[in-house]
């Protein structure tokens, strides 16, 4: 069975007219089970990440300053949410749940996280809407529970995961291959193990070309007993921040391909969700929910 982790903690209520949007969080789990591509018996409520696994990632400094909300107003500003106990909280949930799939898709093959993909946050402070890094924090648990030797993150937000780069710069147990916008946020990059920028406008056809010449080969070279994979739907054409120009079937071909990598060469795969910004709500849910409808197909 696809297991998929959410609570009703995703959709937090941002103020009116921040651009973030929460919203989406709700509707790919209920546009899911209307279709039928899911049941509620497929969703699971993740807890709250411990403090103990918090810290295997994120310094304790900034873990501190995160739960008594002592952030400075330019640490804010990085992060771009305004801070709230609740947003912390989510954050925790988030990465739990993230790390409940890793579970779940070393007993099932895959498993599915609605949120997650915060791959800006550091080990020392958040970015770009990206407080805890729960792919990187269940990275670690893998790890340190010796469930895991070697883990491949695929990061194809269209935004460079340069907080996950940074965490894993100096762990070879970690390998991590971002390819994004090459002119997108953010404007320093930090250095994955494999970076490939796409110019500005990228199509379906030159964007494919180059993932299908990548993965193999990376799956090949690494030799991954797990993998995570980051899904962000934001190389959209549609999407106000990505800069690329992916169509729907595009992006759902780009996941077709990892998936079927992964499930080829039987390797238990988590997949976050990342980054989503078209102008209409229901393109996001809808470039998500395709991920979703393939590990079905693929899988089940």
């Amino acid at each position: 069975m696809l297991k998929i982790a959410y609570s009703p903690i995703y959709k937090y209520e941002l103020p009116d007219g921040h651009r973030f949007p929460m919203i989406k969080y709700e509707l790919i789990p209920e546009q899911l089970i209307y279709e039928g591509t899911i049941s509620e018996s497929n969703l699971f409520h993740p807890e709250a990440a411990t403090e103990e696994t918090i810290l295997l990632t994120h310094d304790k400094t900034y873990w501190e300053k995160l739960k008594v909300l002592d952030l400075t107003a330019k640490e804010i500003r990085k992060i771009g949410f305004p801070i709230s106990e609740l947003l912390i909280r989510r954050g925790t949930h988030i990465s739990q749940g993230t790390i409940q799939c890793a579970l779940f898709a070393q007993e099932h093959g895959i498993a599915m996280n609605v949120a997650g993909g915060t791959h800006h946050s550091f080990t020392d402070h958040g970015e770009g809407f990206c407080i805890l890094n729960d792919i990187a924090m269940a990275s670690n648990y893998l790890l340190q529970k010796k469930l895991s030797k070697k883990i491949l993150i695929i990061d194809l937000d269209v935004h460079q995961g340069n907080g996950t780069a940074q965490i894993f710069k100096n762990k070879d147990q970690v390998f991590t291959f971002s390819m994004h916008g090459a002119k997108n946020y953010p404007t320093k990059k930090e250095q994955s193990d494999l970076d490939i920028g796409m110019p500005d406008k990228t199509n379906d056809d030159l964007y494919l070309s180059k993932l299908i010449e990548t993965i193999p080969a990376l799956i090949d070279q690494v030799q991954p007993d797990f993998i995570f994979y980051l899904s962000g739907v934001d190389v959209l054409e549609s999407d106000k921040l990505g800069r690329l120009s992916l169509s729907m079937d595009g992006c759902k071909k780009r996941d077709k391909i990892v998936l079927n990598q992964c499930k080829k060469n039987a390797i238990p795969v988590a997949v976050s969700m990342g980054g989503g910004y078209s102008e209409r709500v229901a393109h996001i849910v809808e470039a998500h929910a395709n991920t979703f409808r393939l590990a079905q197909e693929i899988y089940f």
